[in-house]
């Protein structure tokens, strides 16, 4: 191969004119808005770079469901995978064919204009868990003002255009792509050395990135573990370039998707690899290079024009102190794997990890990035009905760390927060679950920044409590503390006379006699207080808290 392989479809997109940009901008300033969330975002800087050429805009209702059938665009060539914009605001409703909208990113810079061809509802498309996005959809030609901003790792974001040049500055012909999520281990990094020297290519380490780095912010450990093995590789023929693809559902298709990705940056060889099936039938590159399900990948990965090479089920050959495809392994051989759930479990827990598995290196990034337990952020949730025992407890148990030091330790207690953060809201349903919110982000904030918060609100409800959870085990360690003292003993306790107003219908929606307390389904501990002394009731959570490996 003389030259770089051609995009596909032959022409690489650019969907950003200079030239217009300040006439997009004067026109937006009478056009309705539309705010994209963080993977709109990505969709659309793909779409403006020219990674997902030969599109120019978001496909309509009638070309998403041509793609689902038939794996085709208008003009007969192939595509895996619907691109749509989706959005939950109620402006997407109002729109119509013909209509011209601004696309602005969350504080409201201008992106792009969008004019709308197609406007349906989730009924048009089935997207994957990943992708879903309740509410509408819409279709039509995108012209571009200007990339969504990405302060990040700046210097390592390059576009197609830019990755082309670079690759034909340098004399580059033959390249193979690896993308990955997660970070590269000694596997990975022999594996990616040895394709590219046997296939006489030169290698682009390419990161998919596509993310809000506030709630994502894992993959600052990922991409500064790429910037520590990228010395390792011999750098006149390694680059390394994040990808700004948004996460989708592995699949077959996606893996085709992230193909004609690959030929757009230049890459005429695809490396596939990691978990693509979640049914755990297809879980290394070996594996969807055979005909699955409906899709025969390898011809259609052909056709695409981009060679797969795949990702086998690699060991470690003890004897030889290298890692062999499976197959590959002499009989006989001393051969060590090691899982990645065990990987993440050794991590957890600050236990050595060999030698042979990965480079310190990029151990110490990912060790940074996530400590073991006993040096991560976490969060003790109290919740009870009203006289259990939990705000008393938790001041206890917030006493008793401080006692011990270390780190940073905060009191979120119900009556506090209501007094400085929720003084606005009373206390329907509605504004009680506002207030259980609050606290969880606040405490998802502390947990995050490796501090311990200690939370005490009553929390009646299931959905609220399961949402508090998902938000602070994303970033930390999260233990609920079921106070389950009856309702009988919080009565006998009631030294501001609440429940006997209650009963007395003075006070409505009153947790556990006018309004429902849904008993926790699975808390980490569970006490009663009615007979448990509180320093009885706090050496509990201590032993909890220690046997879960944040305390030591």
């Amino acid at each position: 191969m003389n030259q770089l392989i051609a995009p596909y479809g032959g022409t690489l997109v650019n969907l950003i004119d200079p030239a217009r940009s300040d006439a997009l901008k004067q026109e937006a300033l009478s056009l309705p808005s539309l705010d994209l969330g963080w993977r709109q975002q990505c969709e659309l800087e793909m779409l403006m770079t020219g990674a997902y050429s030969p599109l120019t805009g978001f496909m309509t209702r009638a070309q998403c469901a041509r793609v689902k059938s038939d794996q085709q665009l208008d003009d007969g060539s192939f595509w895996p995978l619907p691109v749509t914009l989706s959005s939950r605001q109620k402006i997407a409703a109002e729109l119509k064919p013909g209509d011209r909208v601004a696309l602005r990113d969350g504080e409201g810079f201008m992106l792009a204009v969008l004019t709308v061809s197609d406007v349906w509802d989730d009924g048009g498309v089935e997207p994957t868990k990943v992708e879903s996005n309740t509410g509408w959809h819409l279709g039509g030609a995108v012209e571009g003002v200007a990339l969504p901003s990405h302060p990040d790792f700046a210097s390592l974001r390059a576009t197609p255009a830019e990755l082309r040049a670079l690759f034909a500055r340098r004399g580059w012909r033959r390249v193979v792509a690896w993308q990955a999520h997660h970070p590269m281990h000694r596997a990975q990094f022999e594996f990616c050395l040895k394709s590219a020297i046997e296939n006489e290519a030169n290698l682009l380490l390419h990161p998919q990135v596509g993310g809000d780095i506030t709630d994502a912010p894992g993959y600052f450990g990922v991409v500064r573990s790429f910037l520590a093995i990228r010395e390792r590789f011999p750098a006149a023929t390694t680059q390394l370039s994040l990808l700004p693809a948004p996460p989708r559902e592995a699949s077959a298709r996606a893996l085709l998707l992230r193909a004609i990705v690959a030929r757009n940056y230049g890459c005429s060889l695809l490396i596939a690899g990691g978990e693509h099936q979640s049914d755990g039938n297809c879980r290394r590159g070996e594996d969807l290079t055979r005909t699955h399900a409906d899709l025969p990948v390898a011809e259609l990965a052909d056709k695409i024009g981009v060679q797969l090479i795949a990702y086998p089920r690699m060991v470690y050959v003890d004897d030889r102190a290298e890692h062999l495809p499976e197959s590959d392994a002499p009989a006989g051989a001393r051969l060590l794997t090691l899982s990645g759930e065990e990987f993440q479990r050794r991590m957890r827990a600050g236990l050595k990890i060999p030698d042979w598995y990965s480079f310190p290196e990029v151990l110490s990034e990912l060790h940074r990035q996530s400590p073991p337990r006993e040096r991560q952020g976490f969060t003790v949730f109290f919740t009870g009905l009203s006289g259990s025992g939990k705000s008393t407890l938790a001041r206890a148990l917030t006493a008793r760390l401080m006692e011990m030091g270390g780190r940073s330790v905060t009191l979120l207690d119900g009556d506090i927060v209501r007094r400085h953060l929720s003084s606005e809201l009373g206390f329907s349903k509605a504004h009680r679950d506002i207030n259980v919110r609050r606290i969880g982000f606040v405490a998802s904030e502390i947990t995050k920044n490796r501090g311990i918060a200690i939370c005490a609100p009553i929390a009646p409800y299931h959905q609220t409590r399961r949402d508090v959870r998902a938000m602070i085990e994303a970033v930390g360690g999260f233990v609920e503390v079921h106070v389950a003292t009856p309702i009988e003993t919080c009565e006998s306790r009631d030294r501001k006379g609440l429940y006997a107003k209650a009963r007395a219908g003075l006070i409505p929606e009153f947790t556990g006699v006018s309004d429902p307390y849904e008993v926790p389904e699975k808390p980490e501990l569970a006490i009663d207080t009615t007979h448990l002394g509180i320093d009885e009731a706090v050496q509990q959570v201590l032993l909890k808290l220690e046997h879960e490996g944040y305390l030591r």
